[in-house]
Order: C-alpha cells, then structure tokens, then sequence
C-alpha cells in the first residue's frame, strides 16, 4: 500500500504550495502539537519533506479538512522547515517523501492505510478503526463497487449485460468470508456478467434495503434489463457463483440470507440473559451491570469488545460482580419494564433491584474501575441555556432577525452531549465576557439536537461546528483554536483572519 500511495505522488506535478489553506491546520512547533493533541480526538497528519512532493495533492487534503470539520482535524507538517525538524524528530517522523498518520486521543494511532483520493481519506477519518472499503481491494477490480441507491439506479437503467448483485455490510462476517469468492468470480465472467457490490447498513441506503426486502447479510440478486428476476441460492463460493450463472433460475426452496451468529452463542466471557431468566439472575448476584442491546445496533457493536475485555479483567484481578446482556429487541417484555428507549442501555443492579443507570465512560478499563466500587455517576449537567453567561442562545426562529441586528457574531453549532463541545463551552463563555461593553459583537450558540432546521440551513454535519456572520451575511468557517485567546482574538479583527483565508 505505502508503495501504491508513493507512486500516486511522484506523478503529482509540483506546483507552490500556498500554506494558507482554509481547513487543513499547519503546526510547526512541540508546544503547538501538545495543544492539538489536548483539544483533537481524531486527528490525521500529513508530514512532508518538503512541499513539492504533495503540491497538487494537498487541496484534496483541505477539501477533507473542511468536510470532516467536527469530527476529526487534518493537519499539515512541513518537516524540512526550520521550525518543524525539532518536531518531526521527536515524533521520530521520517518521511520520505511523505507520511501519514493517525493519531486518536492524545497518541499515535496508525499509518494511514487507504488510497489518496477525497472518498477514502474521508471514509478513514469518519471511523479509522474500520477495515479498508471493498472498493479499494485490488483483487476486486471487476466488482463494480455501488456507493449509493443513486448508483444502483444508474446501473440498472444503463445496463445491458446481467448483473448479479450482493448486498452487505462491513461488520458482517459471512460477507467477510464471501467476499474474496464473489471477487474471483466477477474475474471469470469479465464482459458476460457484472457482479456488483453495495454497503447498505447505511441510512442513505434503507429505502434501497425497504424496496428489495434486505432483512439480512449477504443478500444477492439477479437482474436482467434492470428487472429483478431470481434470488440467489447457489453456493457460497466463485465455483457456487459460477456454475448457478450458467443457468440462473429461482430455488424451489429459496434460501434466506444468512444471519450474524446471535452474541449470547459467540461470546462465553458475558452472562447472556431472557425473560426466563432475568429475574431469578438478578435476584441471587449481588452485583450485575446489565447491557440492553440490540443486534442491529451500531453502538452496541462497538462497545461489545470492550464489555467483554472488561469481563475478562475483572475475573483476572478478582473484582466482584457480573457484566451481563441481553437483547432487548428479542426480550421486549424485560426492557420494557426498564423503560429502555435506546441502544446501548447500561443499568446496574444492586442487591437483586434496579439501582441507577450507568453513565460512565465505555472503555473496559472504565468499566473494570467501576465495578470495583459501583456509585451512581454525578447528575447531568445544567443545560447550558440555564447558565447565567453572556452566550446568547438563538433557535430556529429568531437565528436570522437576531443575526441582521448585529455587525459580528460567532456562532457555535453543538451538541449538549458533544465532548469537544463541552471542552470548548467555558472557553467560549468566557470569551463572551470580553466584549461586554461591544453592543456589535456577540458570540452565540444554537443546540442542533433541538433546533435542527438552522443547524442544517448552515450544513451542520459535526460538532462543534463554529461559523462566523457579519450582519447575517455569508457564514465564514472559524478554524481558530477553541479556547479564550483563540475566540478574543478571531472576534476582535474577523476581517483580517477572512482575508488570510480566502
């Protein structure tokens, strides 16, 4: 892969490099870069030897910077400047000519592992612990690769040629496991056939998974003339695909897509829990975190490793207590009894009766620490309406009249259980205090999970996102640093910083 990304480069013409790009950060000093790692989560940098090397490559580089804004940082490191070397020697950064890596929560993460092109970096950055996409495995060049119900649609109007097409999702294994197999076969039937491959556990995605009835993962379908005409029913395998292409035809007994294997029969290392045994689990241990899940859950997969890690550790260093699951869409009369809305639900029970829900962190060391002394977390914080600051909190109704009366305004766009956003809330509050006695200056805030009509008007898609008005005018990006210093000094000269961007 490193191979592949250094000859994408050195077809690149050099062109100057203007470092003055609108949403990549430039850092060039160690102070500034502990700063970053304090304030950025998911941060992807790209060191260079020099700017030459990825003179055109960098504006594909911004325009992922500005669509991630957020969600994540790019950051752009020059390690032939004087300033930088120093930096780029204690990262024990080589790059040779460039090199790109993740770092997530305060360390280095990983090399970046995908194509440089605007689709894979932003894939990458929206969740960089996912496997690499379909798309980008070479040895599934001849599957043509569907990224949206609107590529579908396009192949089944303009299609001549049959198209066998399956339908799956990145977490599935038995897609996993069908993949290379469904590729091996798109190679043997190049120009008869097109087999074609769609992530479709995705939200744009469910009206396609509503109208061809997806229940489960892999699906495969047969068209011809765009029309659908068979379910799929041979083997699993490029010898199964083949042979069932020779002569494609409906199963008499039509075989349903197969299921992920249920947690209760994958994981031995968590008690998995029914309506019929719940009750009398509960009442005979003295201490039980409960999990409500469902399968289907994007979250709930995400944090099942780190439950199960967790359960290991605590038999290892003796901790008492019981982490146990159980899947609410299955038992629906146990989570209703405990008002579950939302997945994952985490409650502990104390004593053989409810106690509290658990509203710590989901990491399985913070789930070890707290079933070594189980409290109930401290209450939720006053939503920040409530403060008494000089924040001004606008809503989908007075947002536009509120912004025409004033000259500035910086406008944070958040999400009250955002961490980033509560990170930067007492530093923006504060910076609000500055400009008191600045009847034209004003810093404000809009909750996107309660006024969502403005939040999308300005395309919203992270949080925080933080735009600066003038008189209500075209909305600028702020790409300031999120703290007091930051916010004064962007708000007390906006034109200057405007200028320096475009």
């Amino acid at each position: 892969m490193k191979a592949l990304l250094v000859l994408v480069l050195a077809l690149l013409l050099p062109l100057a490099y203007s470092k003055q790009t609108k949403a990549t950060l430039s850092v060039s000093d160690q102070k500034e870069w502990k700063k970053l790692l304090k304030t950025h989560t998911n941060i992807l940098v790209l060191f260079t030897s020099s700017d030459k090397p990825v003179a055109d490559f960098l504006p594909t580089f911004d325009k992922v910077a500005d669509r991630i804004r957020g969600k994540g940082t790019l950051v752009y490191v020059d390690c032939s400047s004087k300033d930088s070397k120093k930096l780029c020697k204690n990262l024990k950064v080589k790059p040779n000519p460039f090199a790109l890596k993740h770092y997530k929560d305060g360390s280095f993460n990983k090399d970046y592992d995908r194509l440089l092109q605007e689709k894979s970096l932003y894939s990458f950055m929206e969740d960089p612990s996912a496997d690499p996409p379909w798309s980008e495995d070479p040895t599934a060049d001849n599957v043509r690769h569907l990224t949206s119900s609107k590529d579908f649609e396009q192949l089944m109007r303009k299609e001549k040629k049959p198209v066998l097409a399956m339908f799956y999702a990145p977490w599935c294994g038995h897609c996993k496991r069908m993949k290379p197999e469904f590729a091996t076969a798109a190679d043997e039937v190049k120009g008869q056939y097109v087999l074609a491959g769609m992530d479709v556990d995705k939200p744009d995605a469910y009206s396609l998974r509503q109208e061809l009835n997806i229940t489960g993962f892999p699906t495969i379908l047969y068209f011809e003339n765009g029309q659908r005409k068979f379910d799929y029913s041979g083997g699993r395998d490029a010898e199964g695909i083949l042979e069932w292409l020779k002569d494609p035809q409906a199963s008499t007994e039509p075989e349903e897509a197969e299921e992920e294997v249920p947690w209760s029969q994958t994981e031995p290392n968590v008690e998995h829990l029914n309506t019929s045994n719940f009750d009398s689990f509960i009442s005979s241990h003295p201490s039980v975190l409960v999990m409500f899940y469902a399968p289907w859950c994007g979250h709930c997969k995400a944090i099942k490793p780190k439950y199960a890690e967790a359960s290991v550790a605590m038999r290892e260093q003796g901790v008492e207590g019981v982490l146990a699951a159980i899947d609410a869409t299955v038992d629906k009369e146990i989570g209703e009894r405990y008002e579950v809305k939302g997945y994952p639900t985490i409650k502990y029970f104390g004593a053989g009766e409810l106690k509290f829900d658990y509203g710590y962190k989901r990491e399985a060391e913070d789930i070890v620490e707290f079933m070594m002394e189980p409290k109930e977390p401290p209450p939720p914080e006053k939503d920040w309406t409530e403060l008494d600051n000089e924040v001004v909190h606008l809503t989908d109704e007075d947002f536009k009249p509120f912004l025409k009366k004033k000259k500035h305004v910086l406008v944070m766009f958040y999400a009250p259980w955002c961490g980033h956003c509560k990170k930067a809330k007492p530093e923006y509050i504060s910076a609000a205090e500055a400009f008191i006695e600045d009847k034209k200056t004003v810093l404000a805030a809009v909750d996107c999970t309660k006024y969502k009509t403005v939040c999308d008007l300005y395309s919203v898609t992270g949080y925080p996102t933080i735009k600066y008005f003038n008189f209500g005018k075209k909305a600028s990006p702020y790409n300031g640093a999120r703290d007091v210093d930051g916010f004064v000094t962007f708000m007390s000269d906006p034109a200057s910083f405007i200028r320096d961007e475009l």
